[in-house]
């Protein structure tokens, strides 16, 4: 793979894609519905922008790259924050030898390049001013233009982009113009009990098949009521609970899972433990 691409006289130094052997379990309609927001139908049509919304840890990320591993594409990921600037979504000029300037492609801009797809993670806590240099790229013109080096750049017909946004306070309201370029929304939620026992088993190979079923029955008692606890939390209650086991002559279901539980979560959680 080439480390840099040259457009308009200017060189970029692009940025390398991620491969984190994800696999996404369950709920294959979610899958169906990115691949298809993706999808080029005829001569002219373009692919959508999806935005996956749902609370933190459902997997929104994971399903986002399992889509594009369908697709047989590589992956670059851009996580956003409230100090994204719009020189971060694009072009950063960096200080190189000699005092020259160096011009660093971010992730989207090489996933643009590269015709790879592009995660934009936890889009929502970026500010109007970050997401109005991406208006170009979210409608049929696809290009972003650098101020810092003077280009616009084009998108691949390959690539492709999502946003994943969390549901929670912490986030900025989206401009209602890139609101309606983020289309469609795909709304992933909390996994049923059979899918979330999968998912444990898959992130946890050398489980104790008991504590895994009783981080399920947990978990799913939290969802019922309504709290923010995910299979992301299950997978790091399980993980703790194997290892205290090791060290600890403690009973694994009774003891071992509800300190992790409270170590992990809080003492609030341990109302949701199993009887």
């Amino acid at each position: 793979m080439l480390d840099t691409t040259v457009i308009d006289g200017v060189t970029l130094h692009l940025a390398h894609p991620v491969d984190l052997g994800v696999q996404w379990v369950g709920q294959q309609e979610l899958l169906l519905q990115l691949v298809a927001a993706w999808a080029v139908v005829e001569a002219g049509d373009v692919p959508l922008a999806p935005r996956l919304t749902g609370k933190p840890g459902v997997g929104k990320t994971t399903l986002a790259m399992a889509a594009a591993r369908r697709l047989d594409r590589p992956v670059w990921i851009l996580q956003a924050t409230m100090d994204t600037r719009p020189e971060d979504l694009v072009v950063t000029p960096v200080i190189a030898e000699a005092g020259k300037l160096k011009y660093v492609a971010s992730p989207l801009v090489t996933a643009m390049v590269r015709g790879g797809v592009c995660i934009l993670d936890e889009g929502n806590r970026m500010s109007e001013k970050s997401w109005a240099s991406l208006a170009p790229l979210l409608d049929d013109r696809r290009y972003v233009e650098s101020l810092v080096a003077g280009i616009q750049i084009r998108a691949h017909p390959d690539f492709r982009i999502v946003a994943t946004m969390n549901d929670d306070a912490s986030t900025f309201d989206l401009p209602e113009y890139i609101h309606s370029r983020l289309q469609p929304q795909i709304y992933v939620d909390f996994p049923d009990a059979d899918e979330e026992r999968l998912i444990l088993s898959r992130n946890i190979p050398f489980g104790d098949g008991e504590v895994l079923d009783y981080v399920v029955r947990f978990l799913q008692r939290a969802h019922r009521a309504e709290e923010r606890y995910t299979v992301r939390d299950g997978i790091n209650i399980a993980r703790y609970a194997l290892k205290l086991g090791r060290s600890e002559s403690a009973d694994l279901r009774d003891q071992t899972v509800a300190r992790a539980v409270r170590m992990v979560l809080g003492e609030e959680a341990l109302r949701y433990l199993p009887a």
